[in-house]
């Protein structure tokens, strides 16, 4: 069975990778599972400078999910390129940074920089971040300075660029168009949605941070409805995320129109998940005698 899929110009030798944020930077797992049968490593979010993040408490268990407000806490470029990507490239598997910045300014130069190092196949762009320059409004919530902020970084680095869409918007569809027109070489989602829990007995929140982003089989329905309807809106390759733990999992989201999916939650729950999803999509194709997993991109039956 053929299981290659194509982002932009990047090759994968599956449909498999990691969700930024929950797979550190790859190194961390390598006891666990064999790194080299993933499809893509995609590593924790990278900033220009190292940051600390929130304080604690930042991960609340949730039903059926987590909720985590981390608050984006990494080592920064620098290290990442000094320190990291050596491990990396002893893997043949595809590593694809994930990183953001404050200002427009900031995505570019972090953009640089990373397309810069030996050893980064693609880019990941998070948008979910607050933009200084803007009043603080999120990157991806708003079309204009989504379209502004991708343009700017697409002008920067012929890699393949993937943007991570925001699911806290009206229209997901129109802001994957944007991103798209704007020289997006795929989009991801979804990522996390904005959530809270509270202590009854002391009355307060349980993080921190009082909000933080929901993930796991909790919010899968809503990212399948989301890849859904951002298949009918655009035309490049759509990595889908939320609430994947299985290979069952993993076709739906194929279904709905995903050509690739992205392992999270479920790494913190089980350290070998991302190769399990893996097994059990080779299973249900040879269970159905599928040859090849790019015909199952986008054949929901929804009429």
């Amino acid at each position: 069975m053929n299981l290659s899929v194509s982002i932009g110009s990047l090759k994968l030798k599956n449909p498999v990778m990691t969700a930024s944020g929950t797979f550190g930077y790859g190194e961390e797992y390598a006891e666990f599972i064999d790194l080299g049968r993933l499809g893509a490593i995609v590593v924790k979010g990278l900033s220009l400078s190292p940051k600390e993040g929130n304080p604690p408490p930042r991960i609340v268990e949730t039903a059926a999910g987590m909720l985590n407000a981390i608050g984006l806490q990494n080592i920064g470029i620098g290290r990442f390129i000094s320190e990291k990507i050596p491990f990396l490239r002893t893997y043949d598997t595809a590593v694809i940074a994930n990183f953001f910045g404050d200002s427009v300014d900031e995505y570019v130069q972090a953009a640089e920089k990373l397309a810069s190092a030996a050893g980064v196949h693609a880019l990941e762009m998070n948008i979910s971040c607050p933009n200084k320059q803007a009043g603080w409004c999120v990157f991806g919530t708003d079309p204009k300075v989504t379209r502004e902020v991708v343009s700017a970084v697409r002008k920067k680095t012929s890699l393949p660029l993937i943007v991570k869409l925001s699911p806290n918007v009206t229209d997901i569809g129109l802001m994957a168009k944007v991103a798209e027109d704007a020289g997006a070489d795929a989009v991801s989602l979804i990522n996390t949605i904005t959530g809270m829990a509270v202590d009854i007995r002391t009355r307060r929140p349980k993080l921190a941070n009082i909000t933080g982003g929901l993930s796991g089989p909790a919010i899968k329905p809503i990212a399948l409805r989301m890849v859904y309807e951002v298949y009918k809106a655009v035309r490049i390759p759509i990595i889908g995320m939320g609430g994947i733990v299985s290979g069952e999992d993993a076709v739906e989201f194929l279904l709905a129109g995903a050509t690739a999916v992205a392992v999270g939650t479920a790494n913190f729950v089980r350290p070998t998940a991302a190769a399990e999803v893996l097994d059990g999509i080779m299973n249900f194709m040879e269970v159905e005698r599928i040859e090849d997993i790019r015909s199952l991109t986008g054949t929901l039956h929804a009429g």
